[in-house]
């Protein structure tokens, strides 16, 4: 009988042969992706490259893109040219004039700078050279104050403070008592100044300066306008369930003012820095940048401050005359802040930033992306975090509330430039002024209303129901006008043929 020899597999030598090649490619597979972990979590670590020493002084975003590469390559981004169906706050492929896409604004804005030059907004890294060429600032007198929300100017605020007499120096920190000081009487010197003199002052747009600390990163507000608005906000005692930490502080003992860079927490700094700019403001020449909030945010809340407020002249506020009517009417800047704190996202804890500058990963890095632009643009990490739909359902939910935002705002356009030109037709036609006064008041109302929506830049998305309420009370103030108008006409001819009998 012959002896079979085994099958090779079989053989022990083989086997163990194969077991220890198995093990060796297992242990250099481990090896392998415990030199990734290792290498991951030390990238993770590697947050920033000390290469500049930056402090209170380093304006330029490009010296702390040195340090912070990643934000700063995408805050160069908000260069790129894109936008969505409403303009999105983003950049457009050509700047887009609003006025000339809509002439019922040139008719609502007569007599005002917005009539000759209204263009789409474009992204950040424009907003100072927007400003300077802009037909508003080109061929009507602007001051310095225009400066607030248009450029990076901390230091310029504070230079022209230690110019005024303000103690200590640029090298203190900005929250210091000496900062502070230096801040808020720059503040009130460029304020004053034309703006051809103030924006000499400055050299970049908004920059890295404004919304973080040079040395620990941590985010805080810069501009006077907002230290001064949020202070009178808190105070005010409207309830503002959105921003916790101003509820706190109105339980304390409120012997120091509500300071944001004090009290307030991480996640309020992430719409609060936004809301530096993005918010309603005075900033004409007759008095001091000022944010309207001692009454509370709310639309009828800005207005019911402004009819009570007094220039130093002793005139109650208004922005300017209408060049039609004489009504005394307002101006909305671009109210996001104050839009936004009346919604769902608000109200869900849901800053800013977490739409605007979704959190991005570059390797092993988590961070905001600084390309600060419409959620739209990037649903899958500005919505999808939260809402578990496909994109294309996501953004036809937007584009739903923005139609209807808009249809809205049409008809009210449409009441507004009506008793305009009913307003103009009855001066023409001889109807005492004195009799037009209330119906005056009812243009104010109805286009503080209309442009309130108009100016704020998400076509009613952060509150579709508040931007609703506005615009169907911008309509009815319109109309109230109209009636009024009439039966002012009526009673007018009616005297008139009494007379001639």
């Amino acid at each position: 009988m012959t002896d079979s020899k085994p099958a090779l597999l079989a053989r022990p030598a083989v086997r163990m042969g194969l077991i220890a090649a198995g093990a060796a490619l297992a242990t250099v597979l481990v090896m392998a992706l415990y030199s990734n972990v290792t290498k991951r979590k030390a990238e993770a670590r590697q947050t920033s490259f000390k290469l500049m020493d930056l402090d209170e002084k380093t304006v330029d975003p490009a010296q702390w893109g040195k340090n912070f590469p990643r934000q700063y390559d995408a805050y160069q981004r908000t260069l790129e040219k894109y936008g969505t169906k409403y303009g999105g706050g983003g950049s457009e492929g050509l700047l887009r004039s609003k006025i000339a896409e809509d002439p019922r604004l040139v008719s609502i804005f007569d007599g005002y700078a917005f009539s000759i030059d209204y263009n789409q907004r474009q992204g950040h890294a424009y907003m100072l050279d927007d400003q300077r060429v802009t037909k508003r600032v080109t061929e009507r007198k602007q001051p310095g104050s225009c400066l607030h929300c248009h450029a990076s100017n901390t230091v310029a605020f504070r230079e022209q403070g230690l110019k005024q007499g303000a103690p200590g120096t640029l090298d203190e920190a900005f929250t210091s008592p000496n900062a502070q000081a230096q801040l808020m009487a720059g503040f009130e010197a460029v304020c004053k100044l034309p703006y051809g003199e103030a924006t000499k002052l400055v050299k970049h747009p908004v920059a890295c300066i404004d919304c973080h600390d040079p040395k620990s990163m941590q985010l805080r507000v810069t501009k006077p306008g907002f230290i001064r608005g949020i202070d009178a906000l808190a105070r005010s005692g409207e309830p503002v369930p959105h921003l916790p930490s101003i509820e706190k502080w109105r339980k304390g003992d409120k012997l120091a003012n509500y300071d944001a860079n004090r009290d307030a927490s991480r996640q309020e700094l992430r719409s609060m820095v936004c809301g530096q700019c993005h918010v309603e403001y005075y900033c004409g020449p007759k008095t001091t940048l000022f944010f309207p909030w001692n009454k509370g945010l709310k639309v009828e809340q800005i207005e019911a401050y402004y009819d009570d407020y007094k220039f130093p002249d002793g005139h109650r506020f208004f922005d300017w005359k209408h060049g039609k009517t004489g009504a005394e009417v307002l101006k909305a800047q671009h109210p996001e802040f104050e839009m936004w704190s009346q919604g769902i996202h608000a109200r869900s804890g849901v800053s800013c930033a977490d739409c605007h500058m979704p959190y991005v990963r570059e390797g092993a890095i988590k961070i905001s992306d600084h390309q600060v632009r419409s959620p739209l643009l990037n649903i899958s990490r500005s919505c999808q975090t939260c809402h578990r739909f496909p994109e294309e359902e996501l953004k036809a939910r937007v584009e739903a509330i923005q139609d209807r935002t808009k249809a809205l705002m049409n008809r009210a356009e449409d009441a507004v430039v009506q008793l305009i030109a009913d307003l103009e037709a009855a001066k023409k036609g001889g109807l005492d002024e004195a009799k037009l006064a209330p119906i005056l008041e009812f243009q104010r109302k109805a286009q503080w209303r209309v442009d309130f929506v108009n100016a704020e830049n998400s076509m009613g998305f952060h509150a579709p129901q508040e931007a609703a309420r506005i615009l169907g009370e911008a309509i009815d103030y319109g109309r109230q006008g109209q009636l009024a108008l009439r039966d002012l006409a009526g009673t007018s001819s009616g005297s008139a043929a009494k007379g001639r009998k």
